[in-house]
């Protein structure tokens, strides 16, 4: 049984850790892009690491908006952030997302002993979602031809706003 998804928190020393529990869908894109907003307003750590080892499934506008994550790391402090992913098939929907040129991939669960924290929840009117998940899948289309394939359809109906 999948359990309803959370996104827990924690910031130790200069890293912050994001762990995605569950099934991770469209409702946490909200509190999860508060905190990509909070993580690069304070821009003093060295390390991002996301913890995947516990995600039953994760939809694609959360994978669009870890994908604005690292590429905001990469432009503002030159660093990939760490994707730690213990699942095979999350690991290949990873990969065909085109998630190895932006995370560093790591495939083996190092045990954290940080205490983490659920991300509060945020309310969103309809037209706010609509601009993330249109945003996520956007940033998505522009990592690689499988991914503009997947989600042009998407796009263009959320762009028409049908």
């Amino acid at each position: 049984m999948m359990t309803t998804g959370r996104i827990q928190f924690a910031e130790s020393e200069s890293t912050f850790i994001l762990k995605f529990i569950g099934d991770v869908r469209l409702t946490l894109c909200a509190a999860l892009d508060a905190y990509i907003e909070k993580i690069f307003s304070s821009l003093n750590f060295s390390c991002i690491v996301i913890d995947l080892t516990e995600t039953d499934n994760i939809d694609s506008t959360s994978l669009g908006l870890l994908a604005k994550l690292s590429i905001l790391s990469r432009d503002r402090v030159g660093l990939l952030p760490t994707l730690v992913s213990t699942h095979e098939d999350m690991n290949r929907l990873l990969q065909s997302m085109g998630f190895d040129q932006i995370f560093n991939i790591v495939t083996e669960s190092t045990p954290t002993d940080t205490e983490l924290q659920d991300l509060p929840g945020q309310v969103l009117s309809e037209e706010q979602v609509k601009s993330r998940v249109l945003e996520a899948h956007r940033i998505l289309m522009n990592l690689n031809e499988h991914n503009r394939s997947a989600f042009t359809d998407l796009v263009s109906t959320l762009e028409s706003g049908h």
